[in-house]
Parts: structure tokens; C-alpha cells; sequence
């Protein structure tokens, strides 16, 4: 099995809802991040395979295969392909794994992962109109006849909290230190190396340029966190302790030992381990506990062995019982802040996170990171890095 090398990572800056990117057509926001990763990367665009686009929601601008539409939008050649992945709030984090396995087993050399999600243009949830023949539901008869109609991620949230024992004040101190966390590394300038500056207008029709995560709350206290009121009655869940809404793309150009070598680029990291697994529907948001595990078993290592973790703040209690499952070292999981502060583009945040993880490791001169993300239906990606 041969080698696959990151050998650059980009991100936009999240936007808030109906914030400084929703002007932006996500094919040209996801084409944008093609261009910059190529340009990162020092390649000439013409040796790049293929482009594997995680979107969650792919319906009207955001159909037809996005991949392909940024393909045509960006400064790649046309006979580039593309090819669009839905594994829900992994959907990116698969399109990597997808690219990275493409290149283990030698069938290519350059193929470009990346993600975008504008839930400005198509906030959750997103369907078509019912018609008498359907019922605008993805639960069908017989799922619903083994599950019930009550699948949702915020009952999976509170499950999750319930069953691990959280309390409300937990959860609200830990959303507390996602925001401390994201100021304190927009402050010192550690996201300035993967954020690409995007152009936008201003109120005033004058143009500036997106660089900073919109989603920061700067001015927050722990008290305005406590205020937030509860998603459910006798819950502990609330707005202030969930991932935000958020418009945004990355990407990651992935490469063999042999492109690597044949066109002098620089390897970032190299994967390690990639790891996918599903469990229970109904508490769906637990599964990174056990497909760590497995990611961990498969490497012949341990959690302590781990430098940083990019765990995917959908709610607070995943990377809380995530921590508290493995062992984890608290100060070593989500360095840079989450998705509470920084905002969580759906479909394109496992680029996103895998971008801030090999930025930030590097910067720590850290070896090994691991991402993972919770996703809907009781499914859930690993991957394990070593930054070079």
C-alpha cells in the first residue's frame, strides 16, 4: 500500500447565516478554495486528477454535482472531473478519506478533497415540496416501524448528555472555552495561514475582504452563555452550547510519494489511519467514541500518543463524552477553539478541521493528530495524521 501526503490545506473563514458570504454562490465560494489549494500547493493545476466535494445539502445551487459545477468555475483545466459525496456532517471528512485511499492504491497521484456548505441559501432542513405520492420525509414506513418518527440530532444530544452525565453548567463552561479559545487564536494570527481571504461588499458598497471566523462571539461571558434558554424542557442543550450555522469551504490537495518527488512539493502530513463506523440511530451522535477506538486498535496506538484532536463541536456533550470515553488530555482537544465558536458549514467541515489540525500541529511541532466527526444516522469518520 503506498503513501498519501497532504501537501496543502485551505479554508474560508466561516460566515454566520445571512452574514458577509451569503453574497457568495457556493459553487464559486467552493471554487475559490480549488484555486487557492493549487495555488498553496505550487502545482500546475493540469496534473490534478480529480475533485471529491463533500455537500450535505444538494439541491438547487448547491445540485447537480457541485464538484463538477466548481471544477468548471475555477482556474483548473475542464477535463478535471468531479464527483460529490453525502455522508451527512462527514461529508467532506469522506471525500478525504475517499481521495487519500485513491492515491494508497496507486490508481492516482493528485486528487484535490475539499468541502462547502452555504446554509445561508439552505438552512437544515432542506426538501422538496411533498407531493400526494410522498411525505417529504427520508423516514420511510419501515424505518420509522424499527425507529420511530423521534430521530433527531438534538434528541441525540440530549441522550448523550443524559446517558454520560452532564450537567447544563458543564456544557456551558465548555462552549465558554470553545469562543476563549477562538479569540485567543484569531488574536495571536494562528488562522492566518489557512484562511484564504475572500472578497465581499460592504454595507456601504465598498469592497473588503472576509478573514476572520464570523461566528466569534468577542465579547463573550460565561453569564450570557447561561442565559440562553433550553432547546427542550428538562433538557440541558441550548443554542449557546451547539455548533452555529455557518456558510464556508476548504480544501486539501492529497498526492503519492511519487507526485510528491516528480513535482517538488512540500508534504504537510501524511495519513495514518482512516477509519469509518456506524451504531445506534437514536443516541447518533456517540459513534466517534467507538470508531476512535477502532482508528486507535487498527494503529497500534494510544490516545496518549496523540498530540491534538479535532472533534467536531456539533454539541457540546460529543467531544465532552468523547474525551471522557478515551482518556483524552482536555488541553490537547480542540486547541483552536470549535464549531460552538467558528461555526459548523455542514458538508464542509471535515476539510475545514483537518486544515486548522495540520496548521495547528505543525505550529505546536506536534506529530500525531486525529479528526473526527459525528454524523447523522449513527455513522462516524477518523482519521489519524502525522504532521511532517
Amino acid at each position: 500500500m503506498g503513501e498519501a501526503y497532504i501537501v496543502a490545506a485551505v479554508r474560508s473563514a466561516g460566515g454566520k447565516r445571512r452574514g458577509k458570504l451569503s453574497g457568495w454562490h457556493p459553487v464559486d465560494l467552493g471554487a475559490e478554495m480549488l484555486d487557492a489549494v493549487v495555488a498553496r500547493a505550487g502545482i500546475d493545476p493540469a496534473v490534478v486528477e480529480d475533485v471529491i466535494c463533500g455537500c450535505v445539502l444538494q439541491v438547487g445551487e448547491q445540485g447537480g454535482n457541485i464538484a463538477r459545477h466548481a471544477v468548471l468555475a475555477s482556474k483548473l483545466p475542464i477535463n478535471v472531473p468531479g464527483t460529490s459525496v453525502d455522508r451527512q456532517c462527514g461529508s467532506s471528512q469522506q471525500a478525504m478519506h475517499f481521495a487519500a485511499a485513491t492515491v494508497m492504491s496507486g490508481q492516482m497521484d493528485v486528487v484535490i478533497a475539499a468541502g462547502v456548505e452555504s446554509m445561508s441559501r439552505f438552512p437544515v432542513p432542506t426538501a422538496p415540496p411533498a407531493t400526494d405520492a410522498t411525505t417529504n420525509s427520508a423516514k420511510s414506513p419501515r424505518f420509522v416501524a424499527r425507529w420511530g418518527e423521534n430521530i433527531t440530532q438534538f434528541r441525540g444530544a440530549e441522550l448523550l448528555t443524559a446517558k454520560h452525565g452532564f450537567r447544563k453548567a458543564e456544557l456551558d463552561r465548555f462552549a465558554y472555552e470553545s469562543h476563549r479559545r477562538a479569540i485567543a487564536a484569531t488574536r495571536s494570527g494562528a488562522f492566518e495561514r489557512e484562511i484564504v481571504p475572500l472578497e465581499i461588499l460592504g454595507a456601504d458598497g465598498g469592497k473588503d475582504w472576509h478573514v476572520v471566523d464570523e461566528g466569534i462571539r468577542f465579547d463573550v461571558t460565561l453569564e450570557g452563555i447561561e442565559s440562553v434558554k433550553l432547546l427542550a424542557e428538562g433538557g440541558a442543550v441550548t443554542a449557546a452550547t451547539s455548533s452555529q450555522i455557518c456558510d464556508g469551504a476548504a480544501a486539501v490537495m492529497i498526492a503519492s510519494a511519487a507526485a510528491v518527488k516528480r513535482y517538488r512539493l512540500t508534504p504537510l502530513a501524511r495519513f495514518h489511519q482512516l477509519t469509518v463506523s456506524a451504531g445506534d440511530p437514536d443516541i447518533m451522535l456517540e459513534e466517534p467514541l467507538f470508531a476512535t477506538d477502532r482508528a486507535l486498535a487498527k494503529c497500534g496506538i494510544n490516545i496518549g500518543d496523540i498530540d491534538l484532536y479535532e472533534v467536531n463541536e456539533a454539541f457540546a456533550p460529543v467531544p465532552m463524552a468523547w474525551a471522557k470515553h478515551t482518556g483524552a488530555d482536555p488541553d490537547r482537544l480542540n486547541v483552536n477553539g470549535g464549531a460552538i465558536a467558528l461555526g459548523h458549514p455542514l458538508g464542509a467541515s471535515g476539510v475545514k478541521l483537518m486544515t486548522t489540525l495540520i496548521h495547528a500541529l505543525r505550529a505546536r511541532r506536534g506529530k500525531y493528530g486525529l479528526l473526527t466527526m459525528c454524523e447523522a444516522g449513527g455513522m462516524a469518520n477518523v482519521a489519524i495524521i502525522e504532521a511532517l
